[in-house]
């Protein structure tokens, strides 16, 4: 018999701020984290803005914990996962971590892009035989899940899921699987990716795709007429699922649901959108959980900003919800804080969570003009409530990578 899978433990590192509650109040109040990028300067770049972690913030929190730092994703991403599972009640704040069968499922789009980028900046600058060998753990796109089931002794296993934009939304989808099946009775699933390294913010410049609008308050408006392009953002999410039946046992608080899932692959282009495979993978998910469109209060959009994207993903909510359309509002937390790549779907899920807990939506920012080819029913300048106890998050990657969740509020 399928078990029904519940949220324990979320933690969140980003541009808004790198806990639960600076997180929410962030977006419910309409205050993006995106400004002139920090890490390097942008000046030769047509895309300047970006969403940062502050990383001052970063060092002190790692030092609060008695961390010294690594790389910069898995830094982040232990920070996350030390919220998880201490609200899950799995971790001791300043106890050492007794071990765990607890799965560990990192989603991203690039690994450790900073260790990367001073390996080849190592080679370039001294030459090959001044690389560490060292560098061979750092670099390892595992080293990510690896180094978070050490720090936490989590002893169930240990993967990555890499697919574009939707890696962290399928590192979610599995972990459900897992349990809902009866492979594991907790899963730890998050995603983080940072790619404020020149060389890789060169190629996506270069690539066209990202905003050039000079006002970094401005520039990430998913849906807006005047979009052009995403805003490149950095972070990371995580989430401790675990089965209702042990979740009860425990007596730990339920945070919400994940009720259906569907991945799909559009098998048509490596960077352009396919509303049959975005129809697709919501009408799988919708079928998992159980329930129509019409049941659906709030969809968080992949919502990238960029023109082929919004439309699209538009034109197959349409096509999927049809006469109830109307009755789901549409936003994207990425007018908040960019498109942070593998980790967007775990960050954006935690929103979602948020939302049907606090029975609020948080705005889209910077939607001054609709675009008219995005017929959906928009979330304006401020927040609203939410009324239902479904939310439909949609991730969809280059590659043709889809994955959809369906959340369900929990009383």
């Amino acid at each position: 018999m399928a078990r029904r899978v519940a949220v324990t433990g979320m933690g969140i590192v980003g541009p808004c701020g790198l806990d639960e509650l600076a997180f929410w109040d962030r977006l419910v109040t309409g205050k993006g984290g995106v400004r002139r990028i920090h890490a390097f300067d942008p000046a030769a770049f047509k895309s300047q803005s970006g969403a940062e972690v502050d990383s001052a913030a970063l060092d002190a929190a790692l030092a609060a914990r008695g961390w010294r730092a690594q790389e910069r994703c898995v830094d982040m991403a232990l920070l996350a996962s030390a919220q998880a599972l201490e609200q899950a009640g799995w971790l001791t704040p300043g106890a050492p971590p007794e071990p765990q069968p607890i799965a560990t499922i990192f989603g991203t789009g690039f690994g450790p892009a900073y260790a990367v980028s001073e390996a080849w900046n190592t080679v370039i600058v001294k030459g090959l035989r001044w690389v560490r060998p060292t560098t061979v753990p750092r670099i390892i796109v595992n080293a990510i899940p690896a180094q978070v089931s050490m720090q936490f002794r989590l002893t169930g296993a240990h993967y990555a899921v890499v697919a574009a934009c939707s890696s962290s939304t399928i590192a979610i989808g599995q972990g459900w699987r897992m349990i809902r099946d009866g492979y594991a009775d907790q899963v730890l699933c998050g995603g983080v990716d940072s790619l404020f390294v020149p060389a890789i913010y060169a190629a996506w410049n270069n690539l066209g795709a990202m905003s050039r609008n000079p006002d970094p308050a401005r520039a990430a408006r998913p849906f807006d007429l005047e979009r052009d392009g995403f805003v490149m953002g950095e972070g990371a999410g995580a989430v401790l699922l675990e089965s209702f039946d042990a979740a009860r046992a425990r007596g730990t608080r339920i945070r919400g649901e994940i009720a259906g899932y569907g991945e799909s692959s559009d098998a048509q282009h490596i960077t352009q959108p396919s509303v049959e495979g975005q129809m697709g993978v919501m009408r799988s998910a919708l079928a998992t959980a159980g329930v129509t469109p019409a049941q659906i209060a709030y969809i968080n959009a992949h919502g990238t900003g960029t023109k082929a994207n919004d439309q699209t993903e538009s034109e197959s909510i349409r096509a999927v919800f049809g006469a109830a359309v109307d009755r789901a509002l549409v936003g994207s937390n990425k007018s908040f804080f960019g498109h942070t790549m593998g980790a967007s779907g775990a960050m954006e899920t935690i929103a979602s969570l948020l939302s049907l807990e606090n029975g609020r939506i948080p705005p889209n920012l910077n939607l001054e003009h609709p675009d008219p080819d995005c017929h959906v029913r928009l979330m304006g300048a401020v927040a609203e409530p939410l009324r239902g106890e479904y939310v439909m998050k949609n991730s969809f990657g280059f590659g043709g990578s889809n994955a959809v969740l369906i959340l369900r509020h929990v009383e």
